[in-house]
């Protein structure tokens, strides 16, 4: 086993990190690599009480390792983002040390680490690779555009853009003021930055001064990921790239399973229990009919919001398909008036959780409702989807810009939820003049998609390169 190519991958503990670094693991165990997967304690509990069939039924060169997160159980991790992110960078370091001791203890039969490839915003790996002499990869899974706002916090802060000076400019206009510093960006407002940006004092905001960090950390890096393509993002790349270690655009990542035959990419990588029942319900609707919403893995929003947007779904008319997370609302379940069930029970359906790729690829899926996550508007152009953006918190405020306004393959809804809007926004997308357009542009997107991870495409190439990077240091190589 000596040489063959082991990759240590160590993704933030939540659904919209962990699942890219999955796939990429996939990928490269496709390809020849030993795989250790490294997830805390608490994220594979939860991948045990899903029913993941991966968990289950992984293959022995395909390891699963676990270190503690340093947070009690009962706490609520990514509804408490900045304490997560703490507690891992205080707790993480030295046990990440010693599982790569224990796996130095497992050979022959584990192969020595030849590579770690870790999310963007876990940084502190690129120690231990410098210890053991290996490439550390960094992984951001956020988009390009996403990224390109992180890392350039400092020419933000130093233009005086960020933090914001006081509470008011929430109010007083400043929010949409215009931005053009950023290089390879489009004109931005300050609202379309990223949310732990939009802070007013750095010095009490942990999260502000946490990407921030990060951002720069990317420099020390051997080489960067983002999960994306050249045809997708081109201008942002082409801005970052002369200034960061070498950089792969290896995206969509979700395509892999196409590209790489092999039994455990049917196998599901979600942390939640997905109800695929949702699919027969969608066989049974006419072609582009119906509306999906799901809000991602981590958006909560509160219960006056939860009725605005049902009854606005009720007024458009419009079937549709809702994945209703058992945290979506914080302190207790979501819980939907009755007489709005009764209403939409003939043209609606509901989940707690929905095979998302399944389901966006379905002919009876029309348009998509979402927080504008990166995998899920990765997903949504893949399927040739068009979205409604409303985003949460994190890059989510970038995505929604890049969708309405630079690549016109969406709408934006008011952050202020309004049942009236919704009913506007869902019908002009789902059938007004706007909404056919931007399903041409989507479809084109699409298509683009495809193309960049078929043979000669541009993240086929990146990959075959980043791939062949990664194998350089073994012998016969």
């Amino acid at each position: 086993m000596a040489n063959r190519p082991h990759a240590v991958m160590f993704p933030y503990p939540a659904e919209g990190h962990i699942r890219p670094l999955m796939q990429l693991a996939k990928i490269l165990y496709a390809r020849g690599f030993y795989i250790t997967f490294v997830n805390t304690e608490y994220i594979q509990e939860r991948f045990v009480r899903s029913g993941s069939e991966f968990v289950k039924s992984h293959p022995a060169d395909f390891r699963f390792e676990t270190i503690p997160d340093g947070l009690p159980a009962h706490h609520g991790r990514t509804l408490k983002v900045d304490e997560l992110s703490e507690s891992l960078i205080n707790n993480c370091p030295l046990h990440f040390d010693k599982l790569i001791d224990k796996l130095k203890h497992l050979q022959p039969d584990v192969p020595p680490v030849t590579c770690i490839i870790s999310d963007g915003v876990l940084s502190f790996p690129q120690k231990t690779a410098r210890k053991l002499r290996v490439p550390r990869v960094a992984f951001w899974t956020p988009s390009a555009c996403g990224f390109s706002a992180y890392f350039f916090m400092p020419l933000l802060i130093d233009n005086g853009y960020i933090p914001l000076k006081d509470e008011s400019c929430f109010t007083n206009g400043y929010m949409e003021q215009i931005l053009t510093c950023i290089p390879g960006m489009p004109p931005l407002h300050v609202k379309d930055l990223p949310s732990f940006l939009q802070v007013t004092d750095r010095t009490k905001d942990y999260m502000f001064g946490y990407v921030k960090s990060e951002g720069q950390a990317t420099l020390e890096a051997d080489m960067v990921i983002i999960n994306t393509f050249d045809e997708l993002e081109s201008p942002v790349l082409d801005a970052i790239r002369n200034r960061i270690p070498p950089l792969y655009t290896l995206g969509p990542l979700l395509h892999g399973a196409e590209n790489n035959q092999n039994q455990i990419f049917d196998l599901s990588e979600s942390i939640w229990s997905e109800e695929t029942g949702c699919v027969k319900w969608l066989d049974g609707q006419e072609p582009s009919s119906v509306i999906y919403v799901c809000f991602g893995s981590i958006t909560v929003i509160s219960d006056e919001e939860l009725v605005e947007f049902a009854w606005g779904l009720a007024a458009s008319k419009q079937p549709f398909m809702w994945a209703l997370r058992p945290d979506l609302i914080h302190g207790h379940s979501a819980v939907l008036p009755v007489e709005f069930l009764e209403k939409v029970k003939d043209r609606s359906f509901l989940v707690s959780w929905a095979p998302q790729m399944k389901v966006l690829s379905h002919p009876s899926v029309g348009g998509f409702l979402t927080h504008s996550g990166w995998n899920s508007t990765m997903e949504s152009i893949c399927a040739g989807v068009p979205m409604i953006s409303w985003p949460f918190f994190a890059e989510q405020q970038t995505n929604r810009r890049f969708v309405s306004d630079v690549w016109k393959i969406g709408m934006e809804m008011h952050e202020v939820v309004r049942r009236e809007n919704v009913e506007n926004v869902v019908r002009r997308l789902m059938r007004g003049e706007e909404g056919q357009q931007m399903k041409k542009r989507i479809d084109r997107l699409r298509d683009a998609s495809i193309r960049a991870v078929g043979k000669g495409g541009s993240s086929y190439n990146n990959m075959e390169e980043f791939v062949h990077e990664l194998q350089k240091g073994l012998p016969n190589n």
